[in-house]
């Protein structure tokens, strides 16, 4: 079920605050007898550097959403990401590179920064600025698509956000947004989720500006994508412990 489905009987300030995601002297000397020389100083023991994290990285591509703004310092939906992972025995590491405000031609600017650290899957969450803009839908398309065409060659598997808009954008703009995700998950043969816009609002998940989710609505999109990620999990990563 869309987001419209639910967001048609839900107040007209609901979907105003859905802008909010588009807007912030000399060294003492020792006491040394002149005649005599000061003994050497010992020479320190080289201090060990921290051996590199060895686990393949998930990249949390995206907007306000992704960042976890106006959530807790760890409370973001790729902190809770990070602690499903652990707890079902999946030795990934979450990297959140999501940026309040973006765009698909932000994303796009940046996509390299993803690429650099050689992500095992990226995790695409973009578009919903772009839609609450009114920016038209071809070049959010072309925007995405240039995204996932550099994302590809690296190796990475990617899963994308299905994301949409409330109703009062009007139903061919919102339809045609929607369809954007549809075509480029059948065309670049990626895997797509429901963001969980309905499951938020349902369950009274979300901050005052009623967009952005609590930290319980974090944690229940994280469970969402974890669901969308698992397939990608397995061939990625099979050893599993326990």
């Amino acid at each position: 079920m869309r987001f419209e489905s639910i967001i048609q009987h839900a107040p007209l300030a609901l979907a105003g605050a859905l802008m909010v995601l588009c807007s912030c002297g000399k060294a003492p000397q020792p006491d040394t007898p002149a005649e005599t020389a000061a003994a050497p100083a010992p020479t320190p023991a080289p201090t060990p550097s921290a051996s590199p994290d060895p686990r393949p990285v998930i990249v949390a591509f995206g907007d306000s959403l992704t960042a976890g703004f106006g959530a807790d310092p760890g409370q973001s939906y790729p902190d809770f990401l990070q602690r499903d992972l652990d707890r079902a025995g999946y030795r990934y590491r979450v990297v959140n590179q999501g940026v309040s405000g973006d765009t698909t031609s932000g994303g796009l600017t940046r996509v390299e920064q993803a690429v650099a650290i050689k992500p095992a899957i990226v995790i695409v969450e973009l578009g919903g600025n772009d839609g609450l803009r009114g920016i038209p839908v071809q070049n959010i398309r072309e925007n995405l698509a240039a995204i996932l065409s550099q994302l590809k060659p690296s190796g990475a598997r990617i899963l994308l956000a299905d994301m949409t808009l409330p109703p009062n954008y009007g139903e061919e703009y919102v339809r045609s947004f929607q369809q954007v995700y549809a075509d480029l998950a059948r065309q670049d043969r990626v895997p797509s989720f429901v963001f969980p816009f309905r499951d938020l609002y349902v369950k009274r998940l979300l901050q005052p500006d009623g967009i952005h989710a609590t930290a319980a609505g974090n944690a229940l999109v994280a469970d969402t994508v974890m669901r969308a990620l698992r397939p990608l999990l397995v061939r990625e990563n099979p050893q599993r412990r326990g």
